[in-house]
């Protein structure tokens, strides 16, 4: 069985992510949904436990499942004897970023390829920063999120709970 992880910190999940989930879950046998903290970004709008719950809510795979680590991805990936760590592309920004931790990665966890899967051109300028900073403003963000969860995206810009 081939499995792969789909790493991020889905905060919160958009279409693009959603996307580039379901387009691996037809390639791979089994893939790993995982929720991680990222510590260069600032304050989350949800927690992990949260993040988990709206991803359960869009994702209706059945070769998909959700889970969260907090340490080193290629850790992750042995333990879970994955093949491939999937990831999407929107930019050439995008892919300077991920081909350096392609090859760390790759340097660490051999046995496991880094697989790169490009946006659609709708996604292209989607970004989890890019929802949370149209959505406080006040702005419509039903196109960029999964209608499942957009409810709850719109509630905690406006601070509530």
């Amino acid at each position: 069985m081939k499995k792969a992880i789909c790493p991020g910190s889905f905060d919160p999940v958009t279409l693009g992510h959603i996307d580039i989930i379901e387009r691996a879950a037809d390639i791979f046998d089994e893939v790993v949904v995982l929720v991680m903290s990222n510590r260069t970004k600032k304050a989350s709008l949800f927690t992990i436990e949260e993040r988990i719950s709206l991803l359960r809510r869009c994702l209706k795979k059945e070769n998909v499942k959700i889970d969260t680590y907090n340490g080193l991805l290629v850790d992750y990936a042995r333990q879970e004897e994955a093949v491939a760590i999937v990831k999407g592309l929107r930019a050439m920004s995008d892919f300077d970023y991920e081909f350096q931790q392609a090859l760390t990665n790759k340097s660490l966890y051999p046995e496991c390829e880094t697989v790169f899967l490009c946006a659609r051109g709708d996604n292209m300028f989607l970004s989890s920063s890019m929802v949370k900073e149209v959505c406080t403003l006040g702005g419509d963000i039903s196109s960029f999120v999964p209608q499942e969860i957009a409810d709850d995206i719109y509630k905690r810009c406006k601070g509530d709970k």
